[in-house]
């Protein structure tokens, strides 16, 4: 029941087929086993999403920190292995064909945004929840959640700009 939509977050914030079938897996494992946990102060989607987020965030913490040790070998070690691709190509499936080229500036341009922005702006614009429920999955305030998002967005037309000016041409 809740497969598709964990997985369209997933691959939302971490921009990677694999790891998000990974997480959507690893997601329905944890809630199998803390099931018995659950303790109904909120809706069971909106704890699913929480978890599911959660588990978003520490795979992009875990791929941030492999980039930055990387990097830090780099500098100190003149070690020249190369540090992970950021994937700036990266496709929603969900995405119509005419529209791709524009998901792909918008991805690439979402996934520089900070955790706590990428994570409102995923579950606002593409998974498109209410910000009640947002705010209940990142245990935040909805005033909290409003102003991520409208940093979110400006960030997001200052990166975005000069490719819509150019469009518009």
């Amino acid at each position: 029941m809740y497969r598709e939509k964990v997985f369209n977050t997933a691959i939302g914030m971490v921009q990677d087929h694999g790891m998000a079938e990974d997480i959507t897996q690893d997601t329905f494992v944890t809630v199998y086993k803390s099931i018995l946990s659950f303790n109904e102060k909120s809706s069971l989607s909106t704890w699913i999403y929480r978890i599911t987020v959660n588990k978003c965030l520490d795979h992009l913490r875990a791929k941030n920190r492999k980039k930055r040790m990387g990097l830090l070998g780099q500098l100190f070690n003149g070690d020249s292995g190369e540090i992970p691709n950021d994937k700036p190509d990266f496709e929603h499936p969900g995405v119509q064909l005419e529209r791709r080229e524009t998901s792909r500036y918008l991805f690439a341009a979402i996934e520089t945004l900070p955790d706590t922005q990428k994570t409102v702006f995923v579950l606002a614009h593409i998974e498109e929840l209410p910000q009640k429920d947002i705010a209940e999955i990142m245990n935040l305030s909805i005033k909290a959640v409003e102003s991520l998002l409208q940093r979110a967005k400006a960030n997001l037309r200052k990166k975005l700009g000069h490719i819509y000016d150019r469009r518009k041409m």
